[in-house]
């Protein structure tokens, strides 16, 4: 119950433990490696959900429960945001926070038009090598080959995207969200999710969404999903004031008993209770919950992970400091750059085991090399920027003279 106090008035006032939460917030945060290794996971997931029908994407998540990759990758958003630019806003203000911020949108801009060109131009190579045309409407991208001037035109104000190249999008609606949520959540997390809950179930109500070209509107609805950005952002302020998530073996067995009925009807051909009046409710489980529109679903299955996870996996558990974490958090700290290769490898993938007619062989050749790669491109970055940051401390040291204690 001590543990429960410092919560709820957290919750309610946006508040720790009192006069120190300041102190508390300015002081540094070590890199908690869970979410790197938890991202990086996440990317993996994406990269093989990205090709489907591969056998290696029977065994993904998605299959045993309601929410996805897509739903863990934006409420890490939500609490990275916070690690990275919350303490930022308290030591030296909004403006040097909305400017940092304002940087990193320019850098996800940059990068998501980069891939949209690159996957456009391994389409293109893909459809005059083999004359085949469906690739095309595979990744929707008739838009772009009928009008390119109005397609480029619409990609650069995100307004056309195409299919597997919807995340990042997304992603910088919300981040550029981020300064009113932060100080929303400041004032207080309750009132924030309550106000993000009434958009969310308002837009799913009035039919609201962003427009995309040849589609009915973005695939992830930036209305609906900020949702789960925001709750990210209230887990991220109580990790940066240092709050605990209270003991509570009641909330534990419901997180658990809800995941264990989510997987059941996953994996039920049928309605596995026995009970006529779900029978409708089961069926429309088993097709799969409105993604595009964050079914409720989704959130109480990523909920109920989410405080599991935090439960029971501290900072530094094996689980996470062990080979496998170690790998998937390499990966995870370069999440961008890892994201956006996954998404490239991930269309010539699709491509690949199409002009091979999904041979088992090349499906699990072409996930295991993909999955290297990535490994790779995360290794090589962390390596690179050890390196670099070796140099940017000896070069000053250098030119003065001195040793980087007197410099």
């Amino acid at each position: 119950m001590s543990q429960s106090f410092p919560f709820l008035r957290y919750l309610l006032l946006g508040k720790g433990g009192g006069a120190g939460a300041a102190a508390t917030i300015l002081a540094p945060l070590g890199r908690d490696g869970r979410i790197d290794a938890v991202r990086g996971l996440a990317l993996l997931i994406i990269f093989i959900n990205h090709m489907p029908g591969n056998v290696v994407s029977g065994f993904m998540p998605h299959n045993f429960g309601f929410s996805d990759a897509a739903d863990i990758f934006v409420l890490l958003a939500g609490i990275s945001a916070v690690l990275a630019y919350g303490a930022l806003i308290e030591r030296r203000g909004l403006g040097v926070g909305a400017a940092r911020i304002g940087a990193r949108l320019w850098t996800l801009y940059i990068a998501h038009i980069a891939v949209f060109l690159i996957v456009c131009g391994v389409v293109a190579r893909a459809v005059t090598g083999t004359h085949n045309p469906l690739y095309i409407e595979a990744i929707n991208i008739q838009p772009f080959f009928n009008d390119t001037p109005a397609a480029v035109v619409d990609a650069l104000t995100l307004t056309y995207q195409p299919y597997y190249l919807d995340i990042l999008p997304l992603y910088i609606v919300l981040l550029g969200l981020f300064p009113v949520l932060y100080h929303l959540v400041r004032f207080s997390p309750a009132l924030a999710l309550l106000i993000s809950a009434l958009v969310w179930q308002g837009a799913v109500h009035l039919g609201l969404n962003f427009p995309n070209t040849g589609a009915a509107g973005w695939f992830f609805n930036p209305f609906a999903w900020q949702f789960l950005f925001t709750l990210g952002v209230v887990i991220g302020r109580a990790m940066l004031l240092r709050i605990e998530a209270p003991r509570s073996h009641l909330v534990d067995l419901l997180a658990a008993g809800f995941l264990v009925f989510a997987l059941l009807v996953k994996v039920s051909s049928g309605n596995p209770f026995g009970l006529a009046i779900l029978n409708d409710w089961i069926e429309n489980l088993q097709i799969g919950s409105d993604k595009t529109n964050l079914a409720i679903v989704r959130v109480l299955h990523l909920g109920a992970l989410a405080w599991l996870f935090i439960r029971f996996v501290p900072a530094g558990s094996a689980l996470v400091s062990g080979v496998v974490g170690r790998n998937l958090a390499v990966m995870g700290r370069h999440s961008l750059e890892v994201f956006c290769a996954g998404i490239v490898l991930s269309i010539a993938g699709q491509i690949i085991l199409a002009e091979t007619y999904f041979a088992l062989g090349v499906q699990l050749l072409v996930c295991l090399t993909g999955i290297t790669m990535l490994l790779g491109l995360g290794m090589f970055l962390s390596w690179y920027q050890s390196v670099a940051q070796q140099g940017s401390v000896s070069k000053p040291s250098a030119a003065l003279g001195a040793s980087p204690s007197q410099s």
